[in-house]
């Protein structure tokens, strides 16, 4: 069974076993036809949303690199956000954790505003961010930089039940357990910083490009790996990904991003099937655009 059938498999598991609702578009969020989410709703139709986002946008200096972002995020799902590079998606994980203060919209998470809060507040009310390229503890040994994902916790048998939990999921990481973190592979590494952020027992994890600089066959198993830490922690993910193949077949929920603004949004079964997504995001051409230049076509989207 390939990496894509294991993923499809596992939320087609989940859903029979009624673990999972189908995803819905949410209510109030904005859209490429208008409108806007607002204020801090927690539930739609039984579901908590965990993370809502209203109207956002974040600078560098002058340089503006999201505006008017509004997303929600249903509690026990994966959620993902697509775009190319420079398109914003780094910044909006950011925003939420706290990294950069948004210079407007707001930022909720379990209905409570932690726009623009300390980022170690923000991972003590259970959101952790897994950064883009890793950033582990390099002359941390690989147990330590897992005990620092705990560093908020006093439940000492908890924490030592989570360390053989993510040595389960990665047993690479046992055998590498006394090694600096900084001599481990780049995948390793991936392991690590996923797992360290699942020592703090987050009920949302985002989670920024976890393919970037892998193999194929590493950025198979991350997937899987992801996958099942939804599906058997009930952990709620947002997943930044340039890899939209991959995102698309894990995720529940998908966003489009373009030149810092949301174009698109839609269940990721539903997403897979658009043209557009097929064309400028998999790499699929319909042969009745067969020899017809690229950049002349149009997203449908704009």
């Amino acid at each position: 069974m390939t990496s894509t059938e294991k993923m499809r498999a596992a939320r087609e598991t989940a859903e029979r076993g009624g673990t999972m609702s189908a995803a819905r578009p949410p209510e109030g969020a904005k859209t490429p036809s208008g409108g806007s989410a607002t204020g801090a709703a927690v539930e739609r139709g039984g579901q908590m949303i965990i993370l809502q986002l209203a109207n956002v946008e974040s600078s560098y200096g002058p340089i503006k690199a999201i505006r008017g972002i509004s997303l929600q995020v249903e509690a026990g799902q994966v959620v993902t956000v697509l775009g190319s590079n420079g398109a914003g998606k780094t910044t909006i994980l950011k925003t939420i954790s706290g990294i950069i203060d948004p210079g407007k919209g707001s930022v909720h998470f379990k209905g409570e505003d932690i726009t623009a809060h300390d980022p170690a507040e923000i991972v003590q009310r259970g959101l952790t961010h897994v950064p883009e390229g890793r950033e582990v503890f390099p002359l941390l040994s690989v147990r330590d930089n897992l005990l620092m994902g705990a560093y908020t916790r006093r439940d000492r048998d908890g924490v030592a039940r989570d360390l053989e939990q993510v040595y389960a999921y990665f047993p690479i990481l046992k055998e590498r357990q006394t090694q600096d973190a900084g001599l481990l592979s780049g995948g390793q590494q991936q392991m690590l910083a996923i797992s360290r952020a699942l020592m703090g027992t987050p009920e949302l994890i985002l989670l920024d490009e976890p393919s970037l600089g892998l193999s194929p066959r590493l950025t198979k198993e991350i997937f899987e790996i992801v996958v099942r830490i939804n599906r058997e922690r009930g952990t709620t993910i947002l997943l930044v990904e340039q890899n939209a193949n991959m995102a698309l077949n894990a995720a529940d929920y998908g966003y489009v991003l373009e030149n810092g603004r949301i174009v698109m949004e839609d269940s990721c079964a539903r997403l897979r099937e658009k043209e557009d997504i097929k064309e400028f995001y998999l790499g699929m051409k319909d042969a009745g655009v067969r020899g017809e230049r690229r950049w002349k076509r149009k997203k449908t989207w704009r």
